[in-house]
């Protein structure tokens, strides 16, 4: 049966259904809408694919991305660890080996430089990770200027310790007892719980727990300024080294034969034994180091007896250790 496709309209005008002629200009302009459509319809779903469906080529690129960021950031925390050591090289170049040999402090502004206002980090500002790229490659910079500088400035103190041979003779530089497995080490310089008192006040030097009669050391070369009995230290011997430079040796038991005022003794030389004379709860040596008339952290002048790995667990075993022996 064949349907009839004759097309009608109404007329509001005659009131009247008209048939409705349609020739092939009608026909062409509908086929160029619908051709129209299919294409917006198809660039919208062409876009909509390419922005939610991500090639093989397209996942293994970001995976790249986030192993290279994640490596960066790894990169960064190594720096940081690494920017910390030449903190800690930096202060004991500053604060010790450079008052040895009486040289200048170098500016931490020298040391590090000033890479927050460059524009050399700009080539980098499009990039998805430009942050911690930017961040990594700035502490890179810092870690090479520190490295750089610090090289610089042991040069000049091997040649400064070339010119100051003498004086480095005299500078106590080794511990005053027997001491490479650090275990004598009993308390340090600094705020210390009184044994006898039970308060907190100030500790002048350093304990080392050591029999009594154990062997005590000139740690630098010197002239014996006081042997004798002095008050809280009991008996006690105290260099001169010259330099601005002395150290005090208490709670000795005896004094080494023959030693009196103005001996002269050099670095290593037995001096006295370990003793538990004067207010002390236990055989032990206190030792205190004096630069230009001022108490110094004895820890500081070990340099010739302590390896750096070495220095570091003092300072753990003398921080440890709250209270001491006098």
């Amino acid at each position: 049966m064949k349907t009839d496709r004759t097309h009608y309209r109404f007329n509001r005008h005659t009131l009247k259904y008209e048939k409705v002629e349609r020739n092939w200009l009608y026909y062409f302009k509908r086929t160029l809408g619908v051709l129209g459509l299919s294409v917006i319809l198809g660039i919208g779903f062409f876009f909509i694919f390419i922005s939610t469906i991500k090639s093989q080529a397209e996942k293994d690129l970001i995976n790249e991305n986030n192993k290279i960021s994640t490596q960066y950031k790894l990169l960064s925390l190594q720096l940081d660890n690494a920017i910390e050591i030449m903190g800690i090289i930096k202060e004991r170049d500053d604060n010790f080996y450079r008052v040895i040999l009486d040289a200048d402090s170098i500016p931490t502004s020298l040391r590090t430089g000033n890479y927050d206002f460059t524009a050399r980090y700009d080539k980098w500002k499009d990039m998805r990770t430009s942050s911690i790229v930017k961040e990594t490659t700035k502490k890179m910079d810092i870690l090479n200027r520190m490295l750089y500088v610090q090289s610089n400035s042991f040069d000049e103190l091997v040649r400064l310790a070339g010119e100051n041979e003498e004086r480095l003779q005299h500078i106590p530089a080794i511990q005053p007892v027997k001491n490479k497995d650090l275990k004598r080490t009993a308390s340090g310089y600094g705020m210390r719980i009184d044994p006898i008192y039970r308060t907190l006040r100030f500790h002048k030097g350093m304990d080392f727990s050591a029999p009594v009669g154990t062997e005590i050391y000139a740690t630098g070369a010197g002239k014996i300024n006081y042997i004798g009995w002095k008050q809280g230290y009991g008996n006690c011997i105290i260099i001169d080294h010259g330099y601005d430079y002395k150290t005090l040796y208490g709670h000795i038991s005896k004094f080494k034969k023959g030693l009196r005022r103005g001996s002269v003794v050099n670095r290593g030389d037995v001096i006295a034994f370990v003793g538990n004379t004067g207010k002390s709860t236990g055989p032990h040596l206190h030792y205190e180091v004096y630069a230009n008339g001022k108490v110094q952290n004895p820890l500081n002048y070990y340099y010739l007896d302590l390896s750096p790995e070495q220095y570091d667990d003092m300072i753990v075993i003398s921080n440890n250790n709250g209270k001491m022996f006098d």
